[in-house]
């Protein structure tokens, strides 16, 4: 077919194109429906990552978190002391001075059968040379202390700090000087350049001492109510045990 033959059916399509409405332009209120529905989208589609996240990594996470739990807990209460689970059998306190801790404190409940074994709870020694020092500590049912240890603490590098048994180089380490000790005297423990029978470091006594003092104020405070802790039933206050 010839050039001549085609022209009249291209013009007649310009001409129809020519003609044909625009499309209308976007108003305002559309470009915001738009993004609206493209953020919901977009929302959604995180939301449901993040829950599938979440469910995939929850269990882990808590598991690793009751493993760091109960490792802690073996350095002042060995593991085959006990059978039930610890870390369910706990009793709240809201708060106790002798404690030393702004804030609820959950005292946990070791039993062999049905026998109680031991209380194991954390404490705070708020004068440490560089700060508050965290202790975890356990109370045996014969009033007796299981042991003492140290999680938290800003004492001077190489010279405070041998009082966290991941750093002292010594042996035996200072902080085992706790285990065993009878509480029935723990108001008055303090380090043997106060008159007590604790050991310190000739130059570093502010911390050995602070540690000494708090852990025999919470031990003072915890031992002599013992039985009624450990009848209290899982999870309830403990507060009116101490009123």
């Amino acid at each position: 077919m010839s050039d001549e033959a085609q022209t009249p059916v291209v013009d007649e399509a310009l001409a129809a194109a020519e003609l044909a409405p625009e499309p209308p332009a976007p108003t305002a209120a559309g470009s915001a429906m738009r993004s609206a529905a493209l953020l919901a989208v977009f929302t959604l589609a995180f939301t449901a990552l993040m829950a599938l996240t979440h469910d995939a990594t929850e269990a882990p996470i808590q598991a690793s978190v009751e493993a760091r739990r109960l490792e802690l807990i073996g350095q002042v209460l060995p593991r085959a002391d006990y059978d039930n689970a610890l870390l369910e059998d706990t009793v709240q306190l809201s708060a106790l001075p002798a404690l030393g801790i702004d804030g609820p404190v959950t005292l946990h409940r070791a039993r062999r059968g049905s026998e109680p074994v031991a209380l194991v709870f954390e404490a705070q020694a708020p004068d440490g040379y560089s700060g508050a020092i965290r202790l975890l500590m356990a109370v045996r049912a014969d009033g007796t202390l299981g042991g003492v240890r140290v999680v938290a603490h800003k004492e001077t590098p190489g010279l405070g700090d041998y009082i966290d048994p991941a750093k002292d180089r010594a042996s035996p380490k200072w902080i085992s000087q706790f285990a065993g000790r009878d509480t029935a005297q723990a108001a008055s423990w303090t380090v043997r350049k106060d008159g007590g029978d604790f050991d310190y470091m000739t130059g570093a006594t502010i911390s050995p001492r602070a540690v000494v003092r708090a852990a025999g104020r919470a031990a003072a405070a915890i031992a002599p109510v013992r039985d009624a802790l450990f009848a209290l039933p899982a999870g309830a206050a403990a507060d009116k045990v101490f009123e």
